[in-house]
């Protein structure tokens, strides 16, 4: 047991090592002696975990969802204040995840040819699918709604303004944008009373993150609702 346990350690340190490197340098630039000196392991240690940089850069990118954190089930939140905690979580998440940063990084580099980054936006748009879908069966959504067409756009449009934030402040200004893009297409989304109670202030994702945690300490909170293993940027 205390073997597995090394090993799973083992095998974080590397992820978040090259995350960080993933990030700094983006893939192309990235080697894998930098990565093993950021994570202070043998060559040995790393290729028994990955098989490669193209290996080790997509589990990078899968834990982007992987580890997404459990939000509270209704009637705590409503679905439509799920949908906005995706980004507003995600936002806050990004400002001290080495993991998330890198991931995100690969995931939006479009130079790196060699990977497949197809996998996040796939699996976010499901997970926004998901939610709206439940949201639309609870009287949460405007009739109009069409859930997969919304996620679409939903994940297309905070990608692109993930990406402006890197690119003019580092990421600084991430949850400014992802409030103002919320301010924008909620109203087109949920329905008058539940738009009313929908929190986008400033530091709602600490704020989720701190109600799961107070509700899965006093095993008040059950399985996560929409947060299984598929993976944005």
């Amino acid at each position: 047991m205390a073997k597995q346990d090394r090993a799973i350690r083992t095998r974080r340190t590397i992820l978040e090592a090259a995350a960080v490197v993933f990030d700094e340098r983006g893939y192309e630039a990235a080697t894998i002696t930098e990565i093993l000196a950021r994570a202070e392991v043998t060559k040995g240690a790393l290729y028994f975990h990955f098989a490669s940089k193209e290996d080790l850069a997509h589990a990078v990118i899968d834990a982007q969802l992987v580890e997404a954190p459990r939000l509270p089930e209704p009637p705590v939140t409503s679905r439509m204040q799920q949908l906005v905690d995706l980004g507003m979580v995600f936002a806050h998440r990004m400002a001290d995840d080495p993991l998330l940063r890198g991931s995100v990084r690969l995931t939006l580099d479009q130079g790196s040819a060699a990977l497949n980054r197809s996998g996040p936006f796939h699996g976010w748009t499901r997970l926004h699918v998901r939610v709206l879908a439940e949201g639309k069966e609870r009287g949460e959504v405007l009739p109009h709604v069409v859930p997969a067409d919304t996620a679409e756009l939903i994940v297309g449009a905070y990608a692109g303004i993930n990406t402006m934030s890197q690119a003019a402040t580092r990421r600084a200004d991430l949850e400014r944008r992802a409030i103002a893009l919320y301010e924008h297409v909620m109203p087109s989304i949920a329905v008058p009373s539940v738009l009313a109670r929908l929190d986008v202030a400033p530091g709602r994702g600490a704020r989720a993150l701190a109600e799961a945690e107070r509700l899965r300490a006093a095993g008040a909170a059950g399985p996560p609702p929409a947060f299984a293993p598929v993976a944005v940027g």
